[in-house]
């Protein structure tokens, strides 16, 4: 039997396998609100045989958000945006959705991608980035604000809001973005982190805004649902971030009642020099899981079936997440099923695409006509 097709628990959410949709920044939101992209791209992937979904990276005010086309949770037109896609999804799609809340910090106000992705200055119709300390992104670059303690309650009170309004829509899990160079992210790493107050200089006090963010959002989530954490691992710049810090920070949320970590890294320097090769970041995940007992994702450059079956079959990791991969193949799921002996869900109008050498595909179903 494929481990990777076999069930897990995440607090209270039962998941049919171990693959996760990774969250992926569409950069086409209006406002911060979804559109008729997300309702294509959302209902697509929902039906990639993975058991859980995570919404793209959901800014949490609209000075948090990278880019100007960044999806956000931050007003009610955004919540109200949401709504029809997620009624379609639960109506078409067994898969669990969970949401991954962030806030960019100085990586906000960039173009999108292929707009070059680069700071828009104010002048051009960018906005003033607020980070740890004044310490820009990359050279050349407009510095941002540090946060004083009023921008720190600000945005604790606003991962909570859009946390409630999450619950609110019937999403099924949250995962809080502390990796990749944005807000949190900036604040573990010495590289961003320059702040000589109790939020800068030991590991400790690097970790308390994250930590305060963590446990604000859990107090207001359900308890029955789970809250996750994606974290780089590493920033790949001598100095930097690393597995050994990742593991303590993961020890002080595994404490929190943190129900999985999500294991990437970089991004938060322009200097990292980032070692790519298919599943480069597994032993990082395996490095954490081993360490801290704590649910992991492996996560980064795991295109083939094989391949994520021997990362959960070997305890590397308890599932694997999907991004580039899954955009490829939006049928992933069903094809690392059928290669592997697994079984997915699929709506009826889509059973009698199954391969004749695979009736159990899609488990016990019927289909006639006369």
């Amino acid at each position: 039997m494929s481990t990777l097709f076999s069930p897990i628990e995440l607090r209270g959410l039962k998941l049919s396998n171990r693959i996760m949709v990774a969250p992926m920044c569409q950069y086409s939101a209006i406002d911060g609100s979804a559109n008729d992209w997300h309702f294509t791209h959302i209902n697509m992937l929902a039906l990639s045989g993975a058991a859980m979904f995570c919404i793209e990276a959901t800014h949490v005010e609209d000075i948090g958000r990278i880019t100007p086309g960044c999806l956000g949770l931050y007003s009610d037109a955004n919540e109200a945006a949401l709504k029809p896609i997620l009624a379609s999804v639960r109506k078409h799609s067994k898969a669990a959705v969970a949401m991954q809340l962030a806030h960019a910090g100085r990586k906000a106000s960039s173009q999108r991608p292929w707009e070059g992705g680069q700071l828009i200055p104010i002048a051009e119709g960018g906005w003033q980035t607020m980070a740890p300390s004044a310490v820009p992104h990359k050279d050349g670059e407009a510095a941002p604000v540090a946060l004083d303690d009023a921008g720190l309650k600000r945005i604790r009170e606003a991962f909570v809001a859009s946390a409630k309004r999450a619950d609110r829509l019937g999403i099924d899990a949250i995962e809080l973005h502390s990796a990749h160079g944005y807000l949190l992210h900036q604040f573990l790493s010495p590289l961003a982190n320059k702040r000589t107050d109790r939020y800068g200089g030991s590991l400790e006090n690097r970790m308390r805004f994250p930590l305060e963010v963590f446990d604000a959002v859990r107090a207001v989530f359900p308890d029955r649902k789970p809250v996750g954490v994606r974290v780089s691992a590493t920033d790949w710049v001598e100095g930097g971030w690393d597995v050994a810090q990742t593991i303590e920070f993961t020890k002080e949320l595994k404490k929190r009642g943190v129900d999985w970590m999500d294991v990437s890294s970089g991004g938060v320097s322009a200097l990292q020099k980032i070692p790519l090769a298919p599943g480069y970041q597994v032993p990082a995940a395996q490095a954490v899981r081993e360490a801290t007992g704590v649910t992991t994702m492996a996560v980064g450059l795991i295109t083939e079936a094989k391949q994520a079956e021997e990362i959960v079959a070997s305890g590397k990791a308890d599932m694997v997440a999907l991004a580039r991969g899954m955009l490829y193949d939006p049928r992933w799921g069903w094809h690392a099923a059928a290669e592997l002996g697994g079984e997915v869900n699929a709506p009826p109008q889509y059973w009698r695409s199954q391969p004749s050498t695979q009736k159990a595909l899609f488990g016990k179903t019927t289909f006639g006509a006369r």
